[in-house]
């Protein structure tokens, strides 16, 4: 029994080397987490939030926000076609290079981790300010009116949902649809993240934006917070628990997706995390460092396990040919 083939050769060759590029794109994460300069100015979230930006300002219509959004995305996905494509007549092992930096800009791991972690490292020694300052790069809120448990509490919100919109769900469309199915996911979540604001001057401009990242995360955003919920006990949690609060609260933050992997760390923690004025996750305290450092090693667990059961699906696929 053989699987039937939906995309074309040159954009999803076969599972084995669709591995390897994977593989490879891990090891790039680990080498080089923080883009800069040349290689900034190239990485497609940079280029797809500067030109949403730009296509549709502020205040914009919804029709203008629909052509923006249409206009990023067909252009990303053509230009890293054009890639692929070219990369594949060359050889199996050109297409794993370029597919792995394909790969590598649509997910980031290692600095969501080692940022988080920072904001537990200055909280443990007092530095607030620090604190604040390394956890304003991960939200939007103003943390410097924020105390620690607020600002301990932005970081893990934050652990939690990057967790999915820049690691377990690129990762599960790279498995369904290759390199170009993870940049798919990841610039439609930059688009999000450029125009999707409820406010006045995004409402209608990042109406299409919203919705579309809504759709795309929908999934990895239940799965994923179901993860964190097996893997609680990994870090003295209580699934049951967990499991609990995540059923409760999944559904209190204005995103629809949001709330699941945020609601289910909340659970596994078993801390309240909060955004004043806005939503309170769980039950109990807020969180200090010690529950950041506990949140980190549970996410990491988390992506470990998710690279795992994609390489399962990958060694499934090879095997029905």
């Amino acid at each position: 029994m053989s699987l039937p083939r939906v995309l074309p050769e040159w954009a999803y060759p076969s599972p084995g080397l669709l591995f390897a590029s994977l593989l490879l794109a891990h090891v790039l994460d680990y080498a080089y987490p923080y883009h800069s300069g040349f290689l900034l100015s190239i990485h497609p979230v940079h280029t797809a939030f500067v030109a949403a930006k730009k296509l549709a300002p502020p205040r914009s219509s919804r029709t203008r926000g629909v052509v923006a959004w249409l206009v990023v995305v067909t252009s990303h996905l053509g230009l890293y076609s054009l890639l692929l494509y070219t990369a594949y007549l060359v050889s199996p092992w050109a297409w794993v290079l370029a597919a792995a930096w394909v790969l590598k800009t649509s997910f980031s791991l290692r600095l969501l981790l080692e940022s988080v972690a920072q904001v537990a490292e200055h909280l443990e020694a007092g530095r607030l300010d620090e604190a604040r300052r390394v956890a304003q790069g991960l939200v939007r809120r103003n943390v410097y009116v924020l105390g620690p448990g607020h600002v301990a509490s932005a970081a893990l919100e934050s652990l939690s949902e990057s967790l999915v919109d820049g690691y377990t769900s690129p990762l599960l469309y790279a498995v369904l649809l290759g390199p170009l199915g993870a940049l798919f996911q990841r610039i439609v979540n930059t688009l999000d993240g450029a125009l999707g604001f409820k406010t006045p001057e995004y409402l209608e401009a990042g109406w299409l934006s919203a919705k579309m990242d809504t759709v795309v995360n929908y999934v990895p955003a239940r799965l994923t917070a179901l993860l964190l919920v097996l893997l609680s006990p990994l870090i003295g949690g209580d699934p049951g628990r967990a499991y609990s609060v995540w059923r409760r609260y999944s559904g209190v933050t204005e995103s629809v997706n949001a709330g699941h992997p945020m609601s289910s760390l909340a659970g596994a923690l078993g801390v309240v995390l909060e955004k004043p004025g806005h939503y309170k996750l769980g039950q109990g305290r807020l969180p200090s460092a010690t529950d950041i450092r506990r949140g980190v090693r549970l996410v990491a667990l988390a992506a470990l396990l998710w690279l795992c059961a994609v390489a399962a699906l990958l060694a499934l696929a090879m095997a029905l040919g």
